[in-house]
């Protein structure tokens, strides 16, 4: 193998677990909170991904750090910091909120499939279902992580919308760098925003795959036990991050621009689905950009629904001490697949009844948002502790970011408590 080619293969690598947690991040749900914020709030709330990228990089370069160093999960390592009822309180209301997500982005997947082909929503939900479960329970990791790898591509398809579409882009550069809020519920859309882009259900799945990666790899230790692997682990852990959540941001970015440019212009102000946007945008933007959204919803539910629900996998297996991983058959861990498999099917009966879907992903957001809040002040206290760290516990910026992600969430949190 020439350098050249070794050099790339090297960066290609480095892009794992960090590059799939941010692609996941804008899921249908994700999708329809950003299409949200755009349709009601035009460019205004665009600010607000330039707030979310150092912190949400810095509270998942947080998760990989502990997962990578310890060897352990997530909600492992919260056991020893935090009392059982507490920690069981934390991983029930991710389980629930998972479960409502994945019921909403199944969903999503769907209608956009039905207005793709023009028939069978609720039979594309269960296909779409059925196949994301069954990626995880008969295909080992390493090969299920590169087809998550390739599924990321799909949210190119918000990019292309955006080069479809007329953009004010003075409007739009102000919304960027100018901070504006109007009103409670805009208050609600910035908390639901945060809650979507620095979701709890992340950081179990980024801590859990930096310990898939170790299991991968016969010869990857836990940073702890190898620390002569240090400086490569690192410094592939922060590429990793920093580029995936760079990823997630802009594609955010590129979907409130596309609802703000269209359906905001039309007077279009409330979207009921994801997929709903992408019908919204048939009559105001064209075919071309109608199929791609529609398209870019599939693409991403595919890639998100399997983390949603292995992250919930993760985080109560942790918690209950059972063996997971999904290197591991199904007799091996039946615990972990049993939890993967109920938040699927729950995921499909929550779309055959009556809630409506927005409103159900809408407050799951705002849910994650406080959840998220003593979940990250107990993975910064995990992080600085000697005891689980050693050498490698966080410190410097990496340390203050953390913090001050923690305490924004918090704020944020407040702030809707305080004017709704």
């Amino acid at each position: 193998m020439t350098e050249k080619n070794s050099e790339k293969t090297s960066v290609t690598k480095q892009l794992g677990p960090g590059l799939i947690t941010g692609a996941a991040d804008d899921d249908p749900s994700g999708i329809a909170t950003y299409s949200q914020a755009g349709a009601q709030f035009g460019y205004g709330l665009m600010w607000t991904m330039v707030l979310t990228y150092p912190l949400m990089s810095a509270v998942q370069l947080v998760s990989a750090h502990i997962g990578r160093v310890s060897g352990k999960g997530l909600a492992e390592n919260m056991r020893d910091v935090m009392p059982r009822w507490l920690l069981t309180l934390l991983v029930t209301i991710l389980f629930v909120a998972n479960t409502i997500n994945i019921g909403a982005d199944i969903a999503a997947m769907g209608d956009a499939a039905q207005l793709v082909v023009g028939w069978g929503d609720h039979w594309f939900t269960i296909f779409f279902a059925f196949v994301s479960l069954m990626l995880q329970v008969f295909v080992p990791y390493h090969r299920y992580a590169r087809v998550l790898k390739w599924l990321t591509l799909s949210l190119l398809a918000y990019a292309a919308v955006v080069i479809v579409v007329k953009v004010d882009w003075a409007a739009a550069a102000t919304g960027l760098v100018v901070p504006r809020l109007s009103g409670p519920q805009a208050i609600a859309t910035v908390v639901a925003i945060f809650g979507t882009t620095i979701s709890p259900y992340l950081f179990f799945w980024q801590t859990a795959q930096e310990v898939e990666e170790i299991e991968d790899d016969d010869e990857a230790r836990p940073l702890n036990e190898a620390p002569d692997q240090a400086p490569r682990e690192i410094k592939r852990m922060r590429i990793d991050t920093l580029v995936g959540m760079a990823f997630s941001n802009v594609i955010a970015l590129a979907i409130m621009i596309a609802a703000a440019a269209t359906l905001h212009q039309q007077g279009v102000t409330q979207i009921d689905t994801a997929a709903d946007a992408a019908k919204a945008l048939q009559p105001v933007a064209g075919d071309f950009a109608f199929a791609l959204f529609a398209i870019g919803i599939i693409g991403t539910g595919l890639l998100a629904v399997p983390v949603l629900a292995g992250s919930a996998g993760f985080a109560v297996s942790n918690a209950r001490g059972w063996r997971c991983g999904l290197e591991h058959k199904v007799a091996d861990a039946p615990g972990f697949y049993g939890v993967i498999a109920l938040a699927t099917l729950l995921g499909i009966a929550l779309d055959w009844s009556d809630i409506p879907p927005i409103q159900a992903l809408f407050w799951s957001a705002v849910v994650n948002g406080f959840a998220a809040v003593p979940i990250m002040a107990v993975m910064m206290i995990i992080a600085t502790r000697r005891s689980v760290m050693g050498e490698f516990r966080i410190r410097g910026p990496l340390l203050w970011l953390g913090w001050a992600a923690t305490l924004v969430m918090g704020a944020a949190a407040a702030a809707m408590l305080i004017w709704q």
